[in-house]
């Protein structure tokens, strides 16, 4: 990372902490330190949500409203501490009323105001369905208890199949913070995403909830050390990294191949790690357009 002046700094501290001015749905102007080099994703559509939580900004996500669910979320790593905490469901309330506080908040006891359940997934789309609330950006990439507090919003999650989560997607989440807390020096930049159904597109709880086909997520590490990395022959998975896992184990092999001497409970939900070269290229096929996770791949001169 290039070395900031004391302006540089103060500036820096001052993007992931709320102003007054402006609203945090519909511009990633307030959070773009949650991108590798202020860079946010290009070729995908949907909604800038900054994610705030406690007047601070903890994340940042792309949403659609149409699906009531993330298109991705973008954070930034540290190595987690504790316990994971209780999981208070939040909602986002601009998404509702563009007036509204910007903090996620606590869904109410009783009847939901009918603006939050029509702009917005709720936690009762997941109840009596097959499907589990499948974080983006996960707790477990967080050092604070807030940070790992803000992560569950409802619209940081997607529905995920249990075998997914908590069998070969929870894996590759613990080896990525395995990875970027082992070798990366200062900063890393996470973006997880989700990739639909080619055609149809599936639901929970009647038109809904959208339920993604695959999950994605890749990571950019701009500053690391060579020389450690070489000795532990790691050098394939930096500066970036990425993987595809299936969601749905009656899906085709063509991104994912299964791995039939998996465990049943497993069976189907496996995960590919790929150059991140490979990542862009299946979401080139899927969404019809170019996509670009990183700033000139994470590559630029460090």
């Amino acid at each position: 990372m290039p070395y900031l002046h004391a302006t540089g700094l103060a500036l820096l501290a001052l993007a992931s902490v709320w102003y007054p001015c402006g609203a945090d749905v519909g511009d990633f102007s307030p959070c773009l330190n949650f991108f590798y080099k202020s860079w946010p994703p290009k070729g995908l559509s949907g909604t800038p949500i900054c994610q705030r939580y406690e007047n601070q900004y903890r994340f940042a996500s792309l949403y659609r409203r149409q699906r009531r669910s993330p298109v991705f979320s973008a954070y930034i790593y540290s190595q987690p501490e504790g316990k994971r905490p209780s999981s208070d469901w939040k909602f986002e309330p601009q998404l509702a009323d563009a007036t509204a506080d910007g903090n996620m908040a606590l869904f109410p006891p009783g009847v939901l105001d009918p603006n939050v359940v029509n702009s917005q997934a709720v936690k009762q789309d997941y109840h009596n369905t097959s499907f589990t609330r499948g974080h983006l950006n996960p707790s477990l990439h967080h050092e604070t208890h807030t940070d790992r507090l803000s992560t569950f919003t409802l619209t940081n999650v997607v529905p995920q199949k249990e075998g997914s989560n908590n069998g070969p997607w929870e894996k590759l989440e613990s080896a990525v913070n395995h990875t970027l807390g082992s070798y990366c020096v200062g900063e890393a930049y996470v973006v997880t995403g989700v990739i639909p159904y080619q055609e149809d597109v599936h639901w929970i709880k009647g038109h809904r909830v959208a339920v993604p086909e695959y999950l994605w997520s890749a990571y950019c590490c701009p500053k690391y050390n060579e020389s450690i990395l070489n000795a532990a022959r790691l050098g394939e998975f930096f500066p970036t990294y990425a993987a595809i896992g299936r969601n749905d184990p009656n899906s085709t092999e063509e991104i994912v191949p299964i791995d039939r001497s998996s465990h049943k409970m497993f069976w189907g939900y496996d995960v590919k790690r790929m150059p991140l070269d490979t990542l862009e290229m299946y979401l080139k096929q899927r969404f019809g357009s170019v996509i670009n996770v990183f700033y000139e791949k994470c590559l630029a001169l460090r």
